[in-house]
């Protein structure tokens, strides 16, 4: 299935370069190290807890990608416990940043003041992407197209531990393909630029797309993509206490 996918990518592509996220929520870790034994290293999950279980049983080398709602009070849990955090991808609001950047300036002193710890002290900012709700859906979470701009821009001035690079969207609220919210995600990175005055367009990702619609998703121009069930299979959800 991941040789599948890669193929699909590429085909879409037209020689660009585009991350492929393996969607790994509610996968038991035997799976993960499989695509990871085939060459798959970006690994995305969108609960705290799980992510924090998994992240000691997978090699210090996978870089994992948070892409689901981070509630505020477990930002600095988060960065604490997943040193090899790669990339927060559902940065919403200009508080979450700022938590997220006290996070890794906390946990890198934190790294810092123990002794021959250095295989875990992050040595690089958090790279953050801006979730935008393109769908207009008020279950969905993200800001505002209009609010992207001035979110993007706060981060870039003021949380000099996070790095931005990019907007990410989930789409439609039934997760249907829906090219207009990804074509919305398209104006949203030009009118991030445009704030940023000296930015190039082309050089702010776009996390767009699901295993439903990844490759539309590419030819609108997704520079990553995330797909799980077409790796993995359909998820399995634990059934509810009674």
């Amino acid at each position: 299935a991941l040789e599948s996918v890669r193929e699909r990518i590429s085909a879409r592509a037209n020689g660009r370069s585009v991350r492929l996220v393996a969607v790994s929520k509610t996968k038991p870790v035997g799976m993960l190290r499989a695509a990871y034994n085939a060459g798959q290293r970006d690994f995305g999950e969108n609960y705290v807890q799980e992510l924090i279980e998994k992240a000691p049983q997978m090699p210090c080398d996978t870089r994992w990608r948070f892409i689901g709602t981070l509630q505020s009070n477990k930002a600095r849990a988060l960065v604490a416990a997943v040193p090899n955090l790669k990339a927060v991808e559902s940065v919403g609001s200009v508080k979450l940043a700022d938590l997220l950047n006290r996070a890794v300036a906390e946990a890198e002193s934190a790294s810092k003041s123990e002794a021959a710890r250095s295989e875990t002290v992050r040595r690089e900012p958090l790279e953050v992407f801006v979730q935008v709700n393109t769908s207009g859906e008020e279950s969905k979470s993200g800001c505002s197209p209009d609010d992207a701009p001035s979110i993007s821009l706060h981060i870039v001035q003021h949380c000099k531990n996070l790095r931005f690079v990019g907007l990410m969207t989930i789409g439609a609220l039934d997760y249907s393909p829906n090219p207009a919210c990804l074509r919305r995600l398209v104006r949203t990175r030009d009118a991030v630029a445009t704030t940023m005055g000296s930015l190039a367009p082309q050089t702010i990702e776009l996390s767009m797309g699901m295993s439903g619609d990844f490759e539309q998703a590419i030819e609108l121009g997704s520079t990553s993509v995330r797909v799980g069930s077409s790796l993995f299979g359909a998820r399995v959800y634990p059934a509810p206490k009674s």
